[in-house]
Formats: structure tokens, sequence, C-alpha cells
């Protein structure tokens, strides 16, 4: 029977982590599509105030599913641990644990969002030509949560074993039913946002009832079974340690950029069509550089269970210079190209010329952030989570919001608002590699 895990305390690093990573950013890019396609579907069949509405919500689905991201980025480290250190009683127990986490994270976001996104997108400044469909897109879209929190566990616990391949075919797969439900509950059903908001759900359902199966059929020690789920308090604080910060990091990002999207609301609609045209630029290319992200953590975990410290420090220089790059390739390829991507969003040529300016800035931008991101995944890999999740409090979140009420009040031009980014990486980046720096000297030193 052919075996998808991978060990990564022994061989070329180089090849390991480039092995590991390119199946997870294809995984992460499908996921993107999820929501890039029902922003292209709708810019182009159904006019530029679904357009609009559905791309004012994208920061609060980045949100809230960077939450669930970030606390299955606890149960990887952790995973990756356990597998490392052979230690299949803690493996099972982390294994059993984790599911009810993140299933119940996804439940409480859904009650949550539904609830009250209303009240959110309106605190938003959203237009008011575009709130009510926002609201239905995003009530519809939310209820997913769940299953969305279901696939994260399960990709979180096999690419912790290395497998990062069968969570790209399932991916592909609901990828391609989400796609051809979009163009159906649109083109055909006349559904307009809540048909791509129905195609996205059933999608997440689809690739977390995929992911789970082979969980339940696995013989391995981080295999499911439905009888022995259950919280056990030691793992669940640990689980907890790592990825409550990591969650509430992501949830804190996610704060900070409603103030930016705020500030584009400020703006006029074609401007803030523009922004949400050139914002799926955004998750495209961060998903593929947290792909190393993820490979950080899990070979770091992994090597601090076997005890190869030496791997440590190689591990994360070859996961940052991946990143760095693909973040540069791929931002700049973005704005070669900036026409024809920006015109699979919108038909209008000013929304176009709206995005442009934001895809101008971010281009050389993107890379910067490999320096911050790739440093806390590899602190998160060595266990310690709650200092880089408060230096990016201070380095990035709140330092946007300063920025947006001193210089970009002073300015009040769009691309003085899209400068904040690349300078709040670039100063949490330093703090980040100081950390990390420290964390690791004490590794090593520790027996």
């Amino acid at each position: 029977m052919k075996s998808y895990e991978m060990d990564l305390c022994s061989g070329s690093l180089w090849k390991k982590v480039l092995v590991y990573s390119v199946p997870l950013m294809f995984s992460n890019i499908l996921q993107v599509l999820f929501n890039m396609s029902d922003v292209a579907v709708v810019g182009k069949f159904a006019g530029p105030i679904a357009l609009g509405a559905v791309g004012s919500t994208s920061i609060l689905i980045t949100l809230f599913t960077g939450m669930l991201i970030g606390l299955a980025s606890g149960v990887n480290a952790l995973t990756a641990l356990y597998i490392g250190s052979k230690n299949n009683k803690d493996l099972h127990e982390t294994v059993h644990t984790s599911v009810i986490l993140c299933f119940s994270m996804g439940a409480l976001i859904m009650i949550f969002g539904v609830a009250f996104a209303h009240t959110i997108l309106a605190a938003m400044h959203t237009k008011s030509e575009l709130i009510n469909e926002a609201v239905l897109y995003l009530r519809i879209y939310l209820l997913g949560m769940p299953a969305l929190g279901l696939y994260n566990f399960g990709s979180a616990v096999l690419s912790a074993a290395g497998d990062t391949k069968r969570p790209l075919y399932y991916l592909l797969f609901s990828g391609v039913i989400n796609v051809l439900l979009n163009l159906f509950f649109v083109i055909v059903c006349k559904w307009d946002v809540a048909g791509v908001a129905a195609a996205s759900i059933i999608s997440q359902y689809l690739s977390a009832f995929l992911i789970l199966a082979v969980l339940l059929k696995s013989n391995e020690g981080f295999a499911l079974r439905i009888r022995s789920i259950k919280l056990y308090p030691e793992k669940m604080g640990r689980i907890f340690k790592i990825g409550i910060p990591a969650a509430f990091q992501n949830g804190l990002f996610a704060i900070a950029n409603l103030f930016v999207q705020t500030s584009v609301n400020s703006f006029d609609h074609v401007m803030v069509e523009g922004n949400s045209a050139a914002a799926n630029a955004d998750p495209l290319v961060y998903d593929m550089m947290a792909a190393f992200y993820t490979a950080c953590s899990s070979f770091i975990a992994q090597n601090l269970g076997a005890r190869k410290k030496e791997r440590i420090q190689k591990s994360y220089i070859v996961c940052l210079t991946y990143s760095f790059f693909i973040g540069l390739i791929i931002g700049v390829g973005i704005y070669l190209f900036r026409y024809p991507f920006l015109n699979l969003f919108t038909n209008e040529p000013a929304v176009v010329e709206a995005g442009i300016n934001r895809l101008s800035i971010m281009a050389l931008s993107y890379s910067v952030s490999a320096f911050m991101d790739c440093s806390i995944a590899a602190s998160r890999g060595l266990g310690k989570s709650v200092l880089p999740t408060v230096i990016v409090i201070m380095g990035s979140c709140v330092f946007r919001i300063v920025w947006i009420c001193t210089v970009f009040a002073y300015f009040k031009t769009i691309q003085s608002l899209y400068l904040l980014y690349v300078f709040s990486w670039t100063i949490t980046a330093i703090a980040e590699i100081i950390f990390f720096i420290t964390v690791y000297k004490k590794t090593l030193n520790s027996n």
C-alpha cells in the first residue's frame, strides 16, 4: 500500500521542504479559489454591485478562517512533536482532542457570524447599495465554518506526518465542484451572491468529509476513531497554548485590516470595487508563501521531538528562503499581468485602474512578510506562541491603526494607505527574528 507520510528528520532539507510544500501550496491556492471563484463569477455575471458586496466580506472571511487556521497550527505543531518523538499515546490523545476543538470553534464562529453579520458590516461603513447582498453572502458562507474547522484539523494532522498530497487531491476535487456549482447557481439559477456562497459551503463539507474518511480508515498512530473522541485536558491545554495565540493573532490581523477596509470605504464605490478585485492577489500570494510556514513549523517540531537540534536552524533558513522568493516572484508576476488578472473579476475599465493602485505597491511588498511569518512559524515549532503573538499585535496590528490615524489621515491618498503593509511587516519581522534566535539558543543549551 502506498505511503503518503514523509520522514522530516532525515535527508536533504532543501529537497524535502520543497516536496512537502509544493502540494501544500496548491492546496492553499485551491482554498483561495473557493472565494476567488465567487468573486470572479459574480463580477462577470452578476455585475459590479454583487462584486462589491462579496468583496466587502473578504476581510471578515479572512478573520474567521484565520482563526480556524491558527488553532490548526497548534494541532500541527503538537502532532508533529509526538510523531518525531514516537510517542503514540500522546499522539492519540492530541488527535482526538483536536477534532472536538476545531469543530467547536467552527460552530461558534458560524453562530456568531450569522447573528452579527449586519451589525459588523454596518460598523465597517459598507456602502448602502452593497450591504444587503453582503449580509446575505456572509451568512450563507459562514454555514460552512464547522466543515472548514474539520478540514483544517485533518490537514494539520496529515501535514504533521509529512502527508501534504492527499489534502491537495481532495481540495482539487471539491474545488472543481465549487466552480461548477458557482456557474450553475449564478448563470442558470440566477441566485447571484447566494449561489456562490452555497457553492462554497457545499465544497467545504465535501472536502471535510474526504479528509476525515482518510483519518478514520488509517492504521497509523494519528488515526481517528469515533469511540475514542474525547477531551484530554492536558492535551487541550497544550493545543490552546500554541493554537489560541495563533488564532488570536490571525483574528487581530483581520481586525486591524477592518480599519484598512473602513478607510478604503471612505473612497467612492469604484475604488472600493477596484480594491476588492486587486485584493484577490493577497490570499493567492500569502497562501503560497504559507505552505513554507507550515513546513517550517512541522519540520522544526518533528526534529525537536527527535532531538535533532542541528536541523532546526537549517529548516528555518530553508523555509525562509523559499517563502521569500515565492512572494517576490508571484507578486511581481501578478503585477506584470495586472490587466488580465483584474479582468478576471471585473469588466469595468475604471475599476481595473483603481485595482492597479493596489497591485503597484503590493507587488514588491509581499516578500517582506516572509521574514515575519516564517520566524513566527519557527517559534511555534519550538512550542513558543504567546510572545510572538504579542509582538505581532504591537508591530503589525497596533502599528497599522496608528498609521491610519496619522499618515493616512494626513495624506488621505489610497497609496498612503497601502504602504502601511510593508512598513508594519518590516518592524515586526525584526522583533520576531530576534525572538526566534533567542529561543533557538536556549533550546540548543537545554538537555
